[in-house]
């Protein structure tokens, strides 16, 4: 709604400075005012009014006068001052207290060039993915995620002038949010107070930066009693990194008084750095309220070599199992399921009931294996080692049971000798059987996968992509390290031309052909020059296939090498 100007406004201050400057003679001497204090509301319009057609040098405006200002040139001001205010609808008021300044950032600034690349990669923050656009043109909403990741690893700040930009950019995209935090660093939740819009950060940390210091215990304290709980979290887990007991004793002081969900949340923290002074609190969690609670609990006890839990769960489970070597051939390794869920078993995190279609038994043993350090079975099955255990045959219909136990057990535990044992060699056709295997198994190969040390990840991920192809290593290479090792990246590649060669349905792997654009080392971008070309279509062939592989491997070229380009700018050079 607009508010009409006030009457005869375009002639009120014309009046007003004839009055302001001129006296009547006739007219006897109004008692003058004192004047406004700064401080002091805006006077209203009627006495703006009254006091122009008296004239200021028979009645003092009511206004403030600053020094060397007239009482005439300073009633114009306030006049003018509320007639805009008028036509803009804002009723006067005083000036709003001055918000404190922004937190000091000692970060370095980022180089010329690669701030320039940051304003361009926000500015096309509203592009469309990879997978589903044409075209030989990078997509830049796909690199920032890596551009802001590989800034905060170098240690840089957001530049000003850009702050509102990324924080828009974060707001948009939550899978931004974290690294976009960290290099806007302190002044993200400064602004964050300021404007409504970003209030999202301040569930968030803006970086290390942003979280009191080891030396400041009173920070950590007044952080950790009054701050969002997204501070807390993030406050726990690092203290828990720097510090675990520290970070154990903090989350005693309140552990009593938290919600369930949130006690649920600190207590998932406590897996940085967990070690067997650790063993009582969770020892106590088992008892909590929450089942939970009391789940997460038992799965980090079970996780602690040599705690109670894991002992009383091991003795469970090797009274189930046992090797069966009386007939002919080979060991058997039998299994007989516990035959109740007692309350010991319940409070260890068993849960009683099964789901749906699953069996009482075979449900109650899956979680004592899961539970259960894997290092106990070499003494209990004659002092074999992880392969030769996982190879054994098992009585009855019971080794898929036993064998995705092992895998859930090996991915809590960490434990890469049992994992490389479970996931086998990769081009052997049980481990394509596996992973796609419609209900039977709940083995899942890429949990397994992330259990290994980074290099021979990506070799048996290669390996799985030469033997199987690529329908079912897109989640595998997912969790390789980026930029991928060039064993991996090379069978990427390969895979790709071959699927190409065979006139394969090319939007079928729009999906890795943007993880390649991701993850490929962008020192190959040189001799993928050769796939760029557009070749025939073999008989068969999806209609247009041709052209869209041409796109697919230009696209892919120039996005290498701009994330060259990228890497450089961040480290200095052509600024």
């Amino acid at each position: 709604m607009t508010t009409p100007p006030p009457p005869a406004a375009t002639t009120t201050s014309a009046t007003a400075a004839a009055a302001a400057t001129t006296t009547t003679a006739a007219t006897p001497p109004v008692p003058r005012r004192p004047s406004t204090s700064a401080s002091a509301s805006p006077a209203p319009w009627s006495e703006l009014v009254g006091a122009a057609l008296l004239g200021a040098e028979r009645r003092t405006p009511p206004v403030p006068v600053r020094p060397g200002q007239s009482a005439a040139a300073a009633l114009l001001d306030a006049a003018a001052i509320s007639t805009v205010r008028r036509r803009a609808a804002l009723r006067p008021a005083p000036a709003g207290e001055r918000p404190a300044p922004a937190p000091a950032d000692p970060r370095p600034p980022l180089p010329p060039a690669a701030r320039r690349r940051l304003a361009l990669l926000l500015a096309d923050r509203g592009g469309t993915g990879a997978g589903s656009r044409r075209g030989t043109a990078p997509d830049l909403t796909e690199l920032l995620p890596q551009w802001l990741a590989a800034a905060v690893e170098q240690g840089y700040r957001a530049p000003e002038a850009l702050l509102p930009a990324l924080l828009d950019t974060a707001r948009a995209r939550t899978d931004l949010r974290p690294a976009a935090l960290a290099l806007a660093g302190p002044r993200a939740l400064w602004l964050a107070r300021l404007n409504g819009a970003w209030k999202f950060a301040l569930r968030g940390i803006g970086g290390p930066a942003a979280l009191p210091g080891a030396g400041d215990p009173e920070a950590v304290r007044r952080l950790w009693e009054e701050g969002l709980f997204a501070e807390r979290v993030a406050l726990l887990t690092a203290l828990r990194r720097r510090d675990p007991r520290a970070g154990l004793e903090l989350l005693g002081t309140t552990w009593a008084t938290e919600r369930a969900e949130d006690r649920l949340m600190f207590l998932d923290s406590l897996g940085e750095g967990l070690s067997a002074g650790d063993e009582p609190f969770l020892e106590q969690a088992l008892s909590d309220r929450s089942r939970n609670v009391r789940g997460t609990a038992a799965e980090l006890l079970s996780a602690l070599p040599g705690s109670a839990l894991a002992d009383r769960m091991a003795e469970r489970t090797l009274r189930c199992v046992a090797v069966d070597g009386r007939a002919a051939g080979e060991p058997v390794l039998t299994i007989e399921p516990p035959r109740s869920c007692d309350a010991g078993m319940q409070r260890d995190g068993v849960a009683p009931r099964p789901p749906s279609g699953r069996g009482e038994r075979a449900w109650w043993l899956a979680q004592l294996v899961e539970a259960t350090p894997l290092d106990s079975w070499s003494g209990h099955l004659g002092g074999r080692g992880p392969a030769e255990i996982v190879a054994l045959p098992v009585a009855g219909d019971r080794r898929t049971e036993l064998h995705d136990a092992w895998c859930r057990a090996a991915v809590r535990q960490r434990n890469a000798g049992w994992a490389r044992a479970l996931l086998g060699a990769p081009g052997t056709p049980a481990q394509a059987a596996a992973e796609v295997a419609p209900g039977g198994s709940s083995r899942d190969a890429t949990k397994l996968l992330t259990v290994l040390p980074g290099d021979e990840r990506a070799l048996w991920v290669a390996g799985f992509i030469a033997g199987h192809g690529l329908a079912d290593a897109f989640r595998m290479l997912g969790v390789c390290a980026v930029p991928w090792a060039e064993p991996l990246g090379r069978a990427v590649v390969d895979a790709l031309d071959i699927a190409r060669d065979a006139g394969s349905y090319p939007w079928s792997f729009s999906g890795v052909m943007g993880l390649a654009e991701r993850c490929l080392d962008p020192g190959a971008a040189d001799r993928l020059d050769m796939l760029t070309a557009l070749t025939d279509e073999p008989e068969g062939a999806s209609p247009g296939s041709g052209g869209y592989w041409s796109e697919a491997f230009q696209r892919l070229v120039g996005t290498l090498r701009l994330r060259a380009t990228m890497h450089a700018e961040l480290a200095g050079a052509g600024s």
